[in-house]
């Protein structure tokens, strides 16, 4: 029998043994890096790429290579089940058992309030990110952030927030933060226009609702002001979504308003009925509407609406407003 070249021998070695060195060289890729020794914390944070993220654990020495990790994320289906957070790793975790971990062992979790939010739909949020069936700490209790909430000042923002926090502890977090960001100065500022600071956050809490963009707030905060001068009701509907409340069959707590609504509603909140600003915010405003009820631009309009597309159109008389409807709506 003829004998192979020995270059093909070599070959087919090649071939046979090159997976086998692969296979363990990716083990060792995946192994716990030596030089852990204690456990460590480890933030994910909101909209962070799989990618960042394996470049950051590999940085910190919580798994040896970031590529080795991507590939084993990818490989287990997980890379889109990560969630941000707060992670304790202990050196014994295999980067397997650190990828599933980043799919539901956060210790702190992120949770973004966006902008115009009642204390109510803030409450729901924070459940839906806490009391999971997953999470055994739970001691969030939904009625008591309602109770304990002021609406008006629980500030929009994205905070991380561990699992086992209270209603008071974050009802605290977030009031702490308006404290922080809103200076009185620029409360103070409504003065001008003979607002109080709670009154400026009344109406700021109206604009977070009623404009789409922040450069129309401080012309919506005008013509709010014109109106109230003037002796006209604000007529602003979310006043009334406000005290409307839950919408059940639409699932909302912002549900529209009806022509007849602002007759029926009965509510010192209809600002249709009843002059003036409402007695208490309908919103947890941000900052940008905040400026704009403590410094409202100096204009002659008196109505807006938005049109279909959601751009705004301004008038100055009644007349000009029934146009805009006629018009645009």
């Amino acid at each position: 029998m003829k004998k192979l070249p020995r270059f093909l021998i070599v070959i087919i070695a090649v071939l046979i043994l090159a997976p086998i060195v692969l296979i363990k060289y990716y083990n060792f890729l995946l192994s716990s890096p030596s030089q852990n020794k204690e456990n460590q914390i480890f933030v994910v944070k909101p909209g962070q790429p799989l990618t960042q993220i394996a470049q950051n654990l590999e940085k910190a020495n919580i798994v040896r290579n970031a590529f080795a990790f991507r590939l084993l994320a990818t490989q287990m289906g997980i890379a889109k089940n990560i969630q941000a957070g707060d992670y304790r790793f202990s050196p014994s975790q295999s980067a397997k058992e650190i990828a599933q971990t980043l799919t539901h062992g956060a210790i702190d979790v992120w949770i973004t309030f966006p902008e115009g939010m009642r204390i109510e739909e803030q409450a729901q949020k924070i459940s839906d990110k806490i009391n999971t069936a997953e999470n055994d700490k739970t001691q969030f209790d939904r009625e008591a952030y309602i109770k304990l909430a002021k609406e008006g000042y629980m500030f929009p923002d994205t905070y991380l927030i561990a699992k086992d926090a209270g209603a008071v502890d974050i009802a605290q977090r977030l009031r702490n933060t308006f404290d922080q960001k809103v200076d009185s100065r620029i409360l103070e500022k409504g003065l001008k226009n003979h607002l109080t600071q709670y009154q400026v956050i009344i109406l700021a809490s109206i604009i977070e609702r009623e404009a789409r963009q922040d450069e129309e707030k401080p012309i919506i905060a005008g013509i709010l002001l014109n109106r109230q001068l003037a002796g006209i009701a604000l007529q602003v509907d979310a006043t009334i979504q406000y005290a409307k409340g839950y919408d059940a069959a639409k699932k909302t707590w912002w549900a529209p308003v009806s022509v007849s609504d602002y007759s029926t509603v009965k509510s010192p909140y209809n600002t249709y009925l009843t002059p003036g600003l409402p007695p208490s915010p309908i919103s947890n405003p941000g900052l940008a509407s905040i400026r704009a009820a403590a410094e409202p631009a100096d204009t002659p309009y008196l109505y807006y609406l938005h049109d279909s597309k959601g751009k705004i159109h301004y008038a100055k008389t009644v007349q000009e407003h029934n146009a805009n409807i006629q018009k645009y709506l």
